[in-house]
């Protein structure tokens, strides 16, 4: 229930800006607006985060709200996990990010492996689609789905990115500190269980 103000706030955000979307009625986009405003206040009131940043949040979005994808690379070596160290927070995830608009989720997971760790990948199998409110992610601003796509290396050296600072291999009982938002510790042991078994089926929810 502790962050249950959290899913108030983004409910009420998605409603107003759908509202927002599909109304000519400016009586009715009125209200649309005092609602958004409202949820604003309540991100505000509870995290302590300027205002301003908070609208820029909501208000850049635009159509009908739905939630934003995050894929994330499983690569394998020698019974190890690939992992970088983000410069955000000193803390290690899977190589991924939000999808780009125009890229297929293997294209983007092939461009952020690129980008993030240096090796040229090829997409295998995906591995699981998850809702993030129901892992134990710290709390977003946003609904988001991570897609989990396992990748094999096809070439390229180990190199950090721009976003990152560090790659490295790491086995499942030896996991560094994660960088929770992006990855749970629940979720990578989860991924080796496929390492273990190749016929475990995808995960989802």
């Amino acid at each position: 229930m502790s962050d249950k103000w959290l899913e108030w706030a983004k409910r009420i955000q998605a409603l107003s800006q759908s509202g927002l979307s599909f109304s000519n009625d400016v009586y009715d986009r009125e209200r649309y607006e005092e609602l958004r405003s409202i949820s604003t206040e309540i991100m505000q009131e509870y995290t302590g985060l300027e205002m301003k940043k908070i609208k820029d949040l909501f208000t850049n979005e635009e159509g009908y709200q739905t939630p934003k994808v995050d894929v994330r690379g499983v690569v394998f070596k020698d019974n190890k996990i690939l992992m970088v160290k983000e410069k955000i927070d000193d803390k290690w995830s899977l190589p991924g990010g939000f999808c780009d608009i125009g890229l297929s989720p293997g294209e983007n997971i092939v461009k952020e492996i690129k980008e993030e760790a240096g090796y040229d990948a090829s997409p295998v199998k995906l591995l699981a689609v998850l809702d993030l409110k129901k892992h134990p992610h710290p709390p977003q601003p946003y609904h988001y789905y991570k897609i989990f796509i396992q990748c094999r290396v096809t070439g390229g050296e180990g190199e950090s990115g721009v976003e990152t600072k560090g790659i490295g291999f790491f086995e499942e009982e030896h996991l560094p500190e994660l960088s929770v938002g992006r990855n749970t510790e629940s979720q990578i042991k989860m991924l080796f269980e496929f390492l273990r078994d190749p016929r475990k089926q995808t995960v989802f929810d």
